[in-house]
């Protein structure tokens, strides 16, 4: 219980912490309650294109008439999908990697580092390729697991090199002369004492998650129906959106993918900070 207050205590007091998880939940609910607003649906005919944002278009609309609020809460929607399965599962294969690599040694840490070193020297932009060649119809969610199943190896390692440092201690010796099998040692005695480094790596992996998407997105190996923030940007410069000065087409989904990134950074910095009693500001 002291713990759990002490960690509220130095939270609440933490002001990044506190300012990207106000950017995060005003994000978080945009998704969520925005639809509720949009008169439209992402792709669907709104009015006349070109428009200016005005009180009937609060985003005003894109060359093909379609509303950009619309395609912006969408987008944000596809954005959070992303970062939760791309990110969760890159954690996940992390975790479960690092920590078997870090807990056995010997040749099953050698086995999996070197899984770890073959996945991390593949080219992922050629591998895609290869995969949008034979896959014609791509969605969100197979764009989440390409992501996830190559971009685990760095939280790998590190969690890796964070067991090794924990195996050695006196609670883990304890528990295995106890006779405690090595995964209920894992994950019941080593996991609890990382959690906070736990969830800062998720917090990581969302955000890495999130600009891959949208790097996928923006040079067109995206995918192929639906909308996101990323195909919205790469719509507008492939029609020209800042030259014919609809500056209103390329803006929102540009500092909505900056905002969130920088909030999770924020967040990420801030929890640092509480988890780590030398860099709390008293």
């Amino acid at each position: 219980m002291k713990t759990k207050n002490e960690f509220l205590y130095f939270a609440l007091r933490n002001g990044r912490l506190k300012v990207g998880f106000c950017i995060l939940s005003f994000f978080i609910l945009l998704a969520i309650f925005g639809p509720l607003f949009a008169k439209h649906g992402p792709l669907d005919y709104a009015g006349p294109g070109y428009h200016p944002p005005s009180k009937e278009f609060w985003l005003g609309t894109t060359t093909f008439g379609q509303d950009v609020f619309s395609q912006t809460v969408y987008g944000l929607r596809s954005t959070f999908l992303v970062g939760l399965v791309a990110g969760g599962l890159a954690t996940f294969l992390g975790i479960l990697i690092g920590f078997i690599a870090g807990y056995r040694g010997g040749m099953v840490d050698e086995l999996l580092n070197m899984l770890t070193n073959i996945v991390t020297v593949i080219p992922t932009l050629a591998l895609l390729l290869i995969v949008a060649a034979y896959l014609p119809y791509r969605g969100i969610l197979v764009q989440s697991i390409f992501i996830g199943l190559t971009s685990w190896p760095w939280a790998a390692r590190a969690i890796r090199a964070q067991t090794f440092t924990l195996r050695t201690r006196d609670f883990v010796d304890l528990a295995r002369i106890t006779g405690m099998r090595p995964l209920k040692i894992i994950f019941g005695e080593i996991a609890p004492n990382m959690m906070s480094y736990l969830f800062m790596t998720f917090i990581l992996q969302f955000g890495g998650a999130i600009l891959a998407a949208v790097t996928l997105d923006f040079i067109g190996l995206g995918p192929t129906q639906g909308i996101s923030l990323g195909l919205m940007m790469q719509n507008a410069v492939l029609w020209s959106a800042i030259q014919l000065g609809m500056w209103w087409w390329l803006i929102p989904p540009g500092v909505a993918i900056t905002a969130i990134v920088g909030a999770l950074y924020f967040m990420n910095t801030g929890l640092d900070e509480v988890f780590n009693p030398k860099l709390r500001e008293l």
